[in-house]
């Protein structure tokens, strides 16, 4: 097995071990990524509405 398999494994084990032990913080770092991106998607938008 090659190392980057290992470390794959290995993170995701961790995410899954992170979820079950705070379910809450979990569920607000995802609701923060999510806010942050669709804060870059307007603004993107906004940006090339401008160029037209």
């Amino acid at each position: 097995m090659s190392l980057k398999k290992v470390l794959v494994w290995l993170a995701v084990a961790f995410v899954v071990f992170y979820v079950i032990q705070q379910p809450e913080a979990s569920a607000t770092m995802v609701r923060n990524a999510g806010e942050a991106l669709g804060g870059a998607a307007s603004s993107l938008a906004a940006f090339v509405g401008s160029l037209v």
